[in-house]
């Protein structure tokens, strides 16, 4: 920056004493450089030429006080050793003072302003102790004031030019604090953000464990694992957790304010300390941020005013750090909960077996067939799968393609729009989405229809869907299991099964066996069931007696593992015994080697065959007590199944 031509002019007019109009064009040339001038130096370096010319004075140059001690802020040449008494009087009284070398000049009335104008009054007189003049003096005095006005002036637009920057800054830090999702690598980048920022040595932030009165400051420099806990109550970061008021500290005036403890122990030396509290979103203090060795001074107001700041961006991102590490353990917890609970209970060949191959193509994206009768566990062999693949901490989503009617087939499954049909009232995610890098998987397969199957395949191959009633194509990644108890390849055979999805989806197949080929794990998966619903229901877990044992191992079980899980289930809840015998067993109703009923051996075997299945299902409802799902349950079938069944039969039902 130059100055407006500072001497040449002025010195002409300034023969003698200066007029008021001279000392107006002074000062009006001062505030026209406090206008154009970026900071405090550069400002002071341009006017006091002018000023020194202006009054006759041989220099300028503006003295203040910092902690106790005198300064120059500028100054048109050197000066030598400050009039140190001078400057004193001159601050206490806040009125001008001269002596044969210096005049010394307030440029504030208010007490907390420290600056002052010292003009050199050497220029007459061989010795150099000629005073300035009265005249020239109180010309002095009012550009000393104007000078400070411009001074303000400047300081104001520089605080708020840096404001401004360490806002952005700020804005800028905080945005990446947002996309840090683990607490840990937070912290640290906290802390390189609040040095960074304020120029500083070191800072961390401390977290309030309320229980133990601790505080726990993370990153710590210099201490093992990073990490210091010192107590709630010890140093500047106890009182400000106290206190919940940020507090600045300078060791070389406030030496026992500093915990020379915690020094020691990190082998540091801590000069200056800026502490500011740590509030959540509802105003509970909940740690604190510290800011060590400010590298050219002590701290600021400026600088406390920028860590609050930063400070309450810390606060928001800490806490939605900690929301998120919080879910992620729930749900990991979640996860483990439900992988623990899906268990193949059983010994024989054919169950170890199976659980080897499902180890084998759980780490795999393979889609994978399960087949077997109703009630033999294929939704737990495809959760088994899920939760021992790394897609585990995904959704699980389980389709029954048989209760989908038709015309909604593709709506659940892929999703609609709103306003895709008439009960399209709002946009919903089909099946796809929800299983989101997870898991889907399709129940009773064989049951979807031809123009079903076709959509589905489209969706298979292309890992692309498009909702009923939009247009934009949406990337799936979703793991397929699918299961049926019925024969596929038959139904490809007979052209109600395409051929090209059967092969799509039968890359693996698992085939469970039927409860009545698994031997002692009858008796093993009772005992689970019986413990599990005992607990459940609180009471004491009763013993099978070996008459039961027997009988459990002779029945069988057409509705397989469900049946079983459902009979338990009974005895749980109705029975009231220490012990369970084989007359409780008696509504099992077709054990090995009887029928559930006198049936006419004159009939036709077709016709003796479905009399035996209507009495079948009609003791089945009638153990229900008319509930058409618990039946359907008790049969192993889902209900849609069921009164698909009755109506074949002949069987009166009324769907509900």
């Amino acid at each position: 920056m130059t100055s407006e031509k500072p001497a040449t002019k002025l010195s002409r007019e300034m023969v003698g004493t200066p007029s008021e109009w001279v000392v107006a064009e002074i000062a009006a040339r001062v505030l026209r450089l406090a206008c154009r001038a970026t900071e405090p130096t550069e400002y002071l370096s341009a006017v006091l030429p002018i000023v020194a010319t202006g009054v006759g004075a041989s220099c300028a140059a503006v003295a203040a006080a910092w902690g106790g001690r005198w300064g120059l802020l500028a100054s048109t040449e050197p000066t030598g050793a400050l009039p140190l008494e001078l400057l004193a009087e001159v601050l206490d009284s806040r009125t001008a003072r001269a002596s044969a070398q210096w005049a010394a000049l307030p440029m504030s009335p208010n007490p907390t302003d420290s600056e002052v104008l010292l003009l050199g009054c050497g220029r007459a007189g061989a010795s150099g102790a000629s005073a300035l003049g009265a005249q020239r003096l109180e010309a002095a005095e009012h550009l000393a004031r104007t000078v400070f006005e411009g001074l303000s002036a400047v300081r104001a637009r520089q605080q708020s030019a840096a404001r401004l920057k360490r806002l952005e800054t700020l804005l800028e830090i905080a945005s990446g604090w947002h996309q840090t999702r683990e607490l840990e690598p937070l912290l640290v980048k906290m802390a390189e953000a609040a040095t960074r920022l304020l120029g500083a040595d070191r800072a961390s932030i401390f977290l309030w464990d309320r229980a133990s009165r601790t505080l726990v400051g993370r990153p710590a420099l210099g201490v093992k694992d990073g990490e210091l806990r010192i107590a709630d109550s010890r140093g500047v970061v106890g009182q400000v957790v106290q206190s919940g008021v940020a507090r600045r500290v300078d060791a070389t005036t406030e030496p026992d304010q500093i915990d020379r403890r915690v020094d020691a122990q990190l082998g540091y030396q801590t000069r200056t300390v800026l502490c500011v509290p740590l509030r959540g979103r509802s105003g509970e203090l909940f740690g604190a941020f510290e800011v060590l060795n400010k590298h050219d001074g002590a701290f600021t107001q400026a600088d406390e005013e920028a860590l609050v700041e930063l400070a309450a961006h810390a606060a928001v991102a800490l806490e939605n750090a900690q929301d998120r590490q919080q879910l992620v353990r729930t749900s990991q917890q979640i996860v483990q909960q439900a992988a623990e609970a899906v268990r193949l209970i059983g010994e024989s060949p054919a169950i170890q077996a199976l659980r080897s191959t499902i180890r084998r193509v759980a780490d795999t994206d393979l889609a994978v067939l399960i087949t077997g009768e109703n009630g033999t566990g294929k939704e737990v062999v495809a959760q088994s799968i899920h939760y021992l693949s790394p897609r585990r901490d995904k959704p699980f989503v389980a389709v029954n393609c048989a209760a989908i009617p038709d015309t909604l087939a593709e709506s659940e499954l892929f999703g609609h729009e709103k306003g895709a049909f008439t009960d399209a009232k709002q946009a919903r995610a089909g099946k796809f989405e929800l299983a989101s890098g997870g898991t889907l998987f399709l129940d009773e397969i064989g049951e979807l229809s031809l123009s079903g199957q076709s959509k589905l395949l489209r969706v298979l191959e292309e890992k692309v869907l498009v909702r009923v009633g939009g247009s934009t194509p949406i990337h799936i990644d979703v793991r397929i299991l699918a299961a049926t108890n019925q024969n596929l390849a038959e139904m490809v055979r007979n052209k109600r099964f395409r051929e090209d999805l059967y092969y799509r989806l039968n890359v693996v197949t698992l085939e469970l066996p039927p409860l009545r080929q698994r031997g002692e794990d009858v008796l093993l998966l009772a005992e689970y069931f019986l413990a599990d619903f005992c607990k459940r229901a609180r009471r004491k877990l009763p013993q099978l007696t070996p008459a039961a044992r027997r009988r459990l191992l002779e029945h069988h079980w057409p509705g397989n593992v469900r049946e079983l899980r459902n009979l338990m289930e009974r005895l749980a809840y109705l029975g009231s015994e220490e012990r369970i015998d084989a007359d409780e067993l008696s509504f099992i109703l077709a054990p090995r080697g009887s029928t559930p009923a006198q049936l006419d051996v004159n009939l036709p075997l077709t016709d003796a065959t479905w009399e035996f299945q209507r009495e079948y299902i009609a003791r089945a409802i009638k153990q229900a007590d008319g509930c058409m799902k618990r039946a359907a349950e008790l049969l192993g079938l889902h209900r849609s199944n069921l009164y698909r069944k009755m109506r074949q039969l002949g069987m009166e039902c009324k769907e509900a």
